[in-house]
């Protein structure tokens, strides 16, 4: 069975078909200025990226100005279910030094300024 396993593999890598990161997918912010979004994270090169696809406020779904724009920056996987790269925040337009760690349905971001020293962080829930 181990061969048939490593066999698949080295097919699959041998012809290009790449496996989809665990990661992509859409996930719900956690609440920020008084709204929240979808985010659909896929890859971007050899990184993941993730793009605001839905916004929310307390008055249901609208149209935020900062849809179809991107929030997680070229985050590299390290190979343990955390990645590297940059986060936007869109309450104040900066870009941030940002981490992530995946957990199950759970994503754990942070940015960070000061060479990681201050961080704001959120964790976000997969929605499909």
């Amino acid at each position: 069975m181990k061969h048939l396993i490593a066999g698949v593999l080295a097919f699959l890598a041998g012809t290009g078909v790449a496996l989809a990161d665990p990661i992509e997918g859409r996930w719900q912010t956690e609440v920020d200025a008084g709204a929240y979004a979808i985010v659909e994270m896929s890859p971007c090169g050899k990184a993941i990226c993730g793009v605001f696809v839905k916004t929310f406020n307390e008055q249901g779904e609208y149209a935020s100005p900062n849809l179809g724009k991107t929030v997680v920056i070229d985050m590299v996987p390290n190979g343990d279910g955390t990645y590297a790269g940059k986060v936007w925040r869109p309450s104040n337009d900066k870009i941030y030094i940002g981490k992530m760690a995946l957990e199950g349905d759970s994503l754990a971001l942070r940015g960070c300024v000061a060479g990681g020293l201050i961080c704001s962080k959120q964790t976000w829930k997969r929605v499909d």
